[in-house]
Parts: structure tokens; sequence; C-alpha cells
């Protein structure tokens, strides 16, 4: 039986990390490459002796690359997905890990000095790295995917979305953050069509709290109150767990440490407890209709 970390035609598969070089990039990188897959490190320029460094650190460095990346960049982005078919023939999986944080609240009504409120800058930055730079991410893998010879599952490639707890909960105001997770769980539901029609996999892994870069104002804190974590371990194992199981698809996988759930198709299962039947039952006869329709028809652009 072959390995899901090999290619229909018995070599590697080949995969791009995202935010590579450090934390749960950096582990994902290195529990892929264990596998036996060529690995792709994708991360910006400052973060260049990192990735060389975890490059040197691998068994078979020569299955590695590391290329610059801003995911926000378009071109930069096409040259990533060119130069990796370039050097490995093909890209197989996707993981959009790369992502930030604000350190600077919303509604932190900073203002000039005429008294009027300055534009949140730092949130729209927010903004482009996780939402639309995953979006490039997603579009790209998939359009390098759909021309994949297919495995004996019939997949063409498996993209994960990172997105978070704080996906689907949203209590504790980082509000740039919270929203662009939420957006990344949307991205992943509302891009199921195209990925079943062309065999490509798209999933989301939502970690809890893991003591990383971001969370390094209150992980100390954290962990002094005995509350529970994930590792980078428990993280990567996850993403590359889901990123090799053919029955994942279209799922959300929630880690907290040892425990790991699918919420995706829990919510979808108590749509009718939450909405109620009647509801429900309009929601599910809309969804039929598009369906029939062959997807949402999309207006003209005004002129």
């Amino acid at each position: 039986m072959a390995s899901p970390f090999q290619r229909a035609d018995g070599g590697p598969k080949t995969v791009i990390v995202t935010g590579g070089a450090g934390g749960i990039g950096a582990q994902t990188i290195r529990t892929f490459h264990s596998k036996g897959c060529n690995v792709v490190i994708a991360d910006l320029p400052h973060s260049q002796n990192a990735a060389e460094s975890l490059i040197s650190s691998l068994s078979e460095p020569g299955r590695s690359m590391y290329y610059p990346t801003n995911i926000v960049d378009w071109e930069n982005m096409r040259a990533l997905f060119r130069e990796t078919k370039k050097r490995f023939g093909q890209v197989d999986i996707v993981i959009a890990n790369a992502g930030m944080m604000e350190s600077k609240g919303f509604f932190e009504f900073e203002e000039e000095e005429s008294g009027e409120l300055k534009e949140p800058m730092e949130a729209y930055r927010v903004l482009d790295v996780n939402l639309k730079g995953t979006m490039n991410t997603l579009r790209l893998a998939m359009h390098a995917m759909k021309s994949n010879s297919p495995d004996t599952d019939g997949s063409r490639g498996f993209v994960i979305l990172i997105a978070s707890t704080s996906g689907y909960f949203g209590g504790t105001g980082v509000v740039s953050y919270i929203a662009t997770k939420h957006g990344v769980v949307g991205l992943a539901r509302a891009s199921q069509r195209v990925a079943n029609q062309l065999g490509v996999r798209v999933n989301v892994v939502a970690p809890f709290f893991t003591p990383t870069y971001i969370t390094g104002g209150y992980s100390e804190e954290w962990t002094k109150r005995g509350l529970p974590a994930n590792t980078v371990e428990d993280v990567a194992n996850t993403i590359v767990a889901t990123s090799s199981d053919p029955e994942r698809k279209g799922h959300s996988v929630m880690v907290a440490g040892q425990f790991v759930r699918e919420i995706e198709t829990a919510r979808a299962a108590l749509t009718t407890q939450w909405l109620g039947e009647d509801i429900a039952d309009v929601m599910a006869k809309g969804g039929k209709f598009f369906d029939d329709m062959g997807g949402y028809t999309l207006p003209k652009p005004r002129m």
C-alpha cells in the first residue's frame, strides 16, 4: 500500500508551509520531512537565517528549500509556486500557516492633534496577512494542484488553512485577529464546491492556545495557572495527519493538547437544534437551490 506521503508515481510529495521558519510552521516542516516529503519553507526575508538553520538540522537537507515570501504579494507568491515546481516537479500539500496578531488594540482610540480619530493601519495589516494572504495561498495552491495526477483515493492535493479556536469563538477582544480567523473558516467553507470539482481536499486546523511568539505576552501566566496548552508538536502532528487522511474533506480539526475533535460535521449535525426545524428547513431548501443552479450566480459588475 502506497504511503500517503508519496505521489502516484511513487516519488515523495512536496509540501509548502507558509510561515515555515519558526513556531508551528517549523515543527510542521520537520514532521513532514521525517515522513519523507520534500519541504519548502516560505517565510519573510528576515527569517532567512532561521530557515537555513532549520534546513541544516534536517536529516536530508537536499529535500528542502527556502523561498523568501510575503504572502500578501501576489507576484512573490506566484514565484514561490513556480520555483517549487521547478525544483520538485509539483506541489502536493500546502499549509497556509503564516499569520499575525495585532500589537495595538482596535479600540485604542488614538487621535490626531486635531482630535480626530487615527486610521487603524495595523488592523488593516492583520486583515491583509491573515485573510488576503491566506486567500492568495489557497488560490495558487488549488491552481497548482488541479493538474496533478490523482492519488488512489482520487485526490490531487491537500490544503490546510490554519485558523484558531478564535475562528469559532471570540471573547478575548482581539478584534482583527478574531475577525480574520472567522474569515479563514468561511474561506474554507466557501471553497468546497470548486475544491471537490478539482479533487483538492481543503481542510482547517484550529489550534487552541499554543505557546509561540504571538502568545508570548501571557504564556508564562497561563502556565502558572496550570491551564491546558498545545505544544507545537501537537499542532504539527494534527496538521500532518489531517493532510494525509483521505476522509478529511471540508473538515475543521480543533486541537487542544491531547484532545482532537472534528467540528464542522458536528456543527452541521446540530443545525436543526441550533436554528429550529423551520429555519433549518428553509436553509436546506436554499442550499439545494444553489446546488441545482451549480452555485451562486454572480452579479454583473456595475459600470
